[in-house]
């Protein structure tokens, strides 16, 4: 059964049961009612009845006008004499007969009050009341005045009738309003249980539109909400899956190329028929890759420690003129072959960070300065501005074109990569760079002018 039928038949049943109640609860008070009103009213006809019948005249007119009080009243009256005997009974009817003799007990008991006595059985479908006479008129001495409870009932059967004919057309109402009711509330429910059905399937671009202020209306934003955020997980997993998929293509081609380097320089190695020179150059050419490959793993650990690695740095005060020390001297032979000029500053700064970080950060920035400069100057500097050390390597090398500065930190990103596989790099060092910066919650910044050489640089905090 469908929650709609179910809201419709509870509406129905309970409310038909209410109407139902309420109907037979008013029945039963009416008639409890009109009984206790019936039976005031038989004990106030009573007395006026018995001053009527005390002045009758015991005549051959005596019966006619005991009929006419009976007709005017309403009442049956039965008369009795001083023996209790009974001498007139009116209306006549054959089958309602009073008792021909008065019992002696209710005799004593009319004659020691001077009120109606009133009898009202639950067995008995009549209302009796008696009530002592004292006539000088006529021989009467007691007298009973009973009426039909079925009379006093008689109001009801137009009351039931009314009562029931509002009861049905109530129903009616009941039937229409509750499947109309059931079917408004029904309707942002089953869209709800349709859209959440739709989104538990995958499809989130699912919207519902319930233009309403209540709960179900909040339900509809928050399921909306939660299609938004699945739709843009989605979107973000699908650009991880591609961005991790291109991951492992790169890596996979980024080892390819030296193994094949190396295969080859090894199969020429044993030909056996190679001059000193020769051998000396295949060997430097094997060297060089597996210096490549070792490079690449190298900062691949780094890169992984940075995504999962809490403690992936580990600040302290040092003096930033140290690591710039230290790699000037590592990399100066190294631009020097190449005819370069390496100028370092010498300020000296207490900066607060990883002191071996950093040394990697410039370590893969002057690297990257010595192979796209063929000709000038690369210079190193640390100055303070603004309250933070800033930290640049400058360079007169090649440049960098506008379109590849907004990609140049992408991992396995090469600006021209037969050139940069042919330099020996990994397209992973200005990855690893922003890693670190972004670890130290600073960031790498760059600018650059083809022709014209670029500069990078960077803020620490001040020691």
């Amino acid at each position: 059964m469908s929650i709609r039928a179910k809201l419709a038949w509870t509406f129905i049943l309970l409310l038909i049961f209410g109407i139902t109640a309420i109907s037979s609860y008013s029945i039963l008070f009416i008639r409890n009612y009109l009984l206790n009103e019936g039976e005031k009213q038989i004990i106030n006809d009573t007395q006026w009845l018995a001053i009527t019948i005390q002045n009758l005249q015991s005549n051959d007119h005596f019966e006619t006008n005991l009929n006419e009080a009976a007709r005017t009243s309403g009442y049956r009256l039965a008369i009795y004499d001083e023996h209790g005997n009974l001498f007139a009974d009116v209306p006549y009817h054959r089958e309602l007969q009073a008792v021909e003799t008065l019992d002696r007990n209710i005799s004593s008991l009319i004659q020691s009050t001077d009120s109606a006595l009133l009898f009202d059985e639950a067995d008995n479908d009549l209302l009796i009341s008696f009530v002592g006479l004292n006539s000088v008129h006529n021989p009467a001495r007691y007298m009973q005045v009973s009426i039909s409870k079925e009379k006093i009932y008689e109001p009801i059967k137009t009351i039931r009738w009314i009562i029931y004919t509002g009861m049905f057309i109530s129903i009616g109402l009941v039937l229409i309003v509750s499947i109309t009711f059931s079917r408004y509330i029904s309707k942002p429910i089953l869209q709800l249980e349709s859209a959440a059905r739709d989104i538990a399937g995958g499809n989130t671009n699912q919207s519902l539109n319930l233009d309403r202020k209540d709960e179900f209306g909040t339900l509809a934003q928050s399921l909306n909400r939660m299609a938004e955020k699945l739709r843009a997980d989605n979107l973000e997993l699908k650009r991880l899956n591609q961005k991790q998929a291109q991951f492992f293509a790169d890596i996979t081609h980024e080892i390819r190329n030296p193994l094949h380097t190396i295969a080859g320089s090894l199969e020429m190695l044993q030909l056996g028929k190679l001059d000193e020179k020769q051998q000396k150059k295949y060997l430097l050419t094997a060297e060089r890759q597996t210096h490549r490959i070792n490079r690449l793993f190298k900062d691949l650990v780094t890169l992984q420690r940075y995504d999962s690695d809490a403690q992936f740095i580990q600040k302290k005060t040092f003096d930033i003129n140290q690591p710039i020390q230290m790699i000037s001297e590592l990399y100066e032979s190294e631009a020097s072959e190449k005819g370069l000029n390496l100028e370092v500053s010498n300020a000296s700064f207490s900066v607060i960070g990883d002191p071996d970080k950093i040394e990697q950060v410039l370590e893969n920035l002057i690297s990257n300065a010595i192979k796209f400069t063929n000709i000038g100057t690369i210079t190193m500097n640390a100055f303070e501005e603004s309250g933070n050390i800033v930290v640049e390597v400058k360079d007169t090398g090649i440049g960098i074109s506008k379109e590849h500065l907004d990609r140049l930190f992408d991992r396995f990103y090469r600006t021209d990569k037969a050139r940069s596989r042919d330099k020996g790099g990994t397209g992973l060092g200005l990855s690893v760079v922003k890693s670190i910066l972004n670890a130290h919650d600073s960031d790498i910044h760059v600018e650059s002018d083809p022709g014209t050489g670029s500069r990078f640089w960077f803020y620490l905090e001040k020691g």
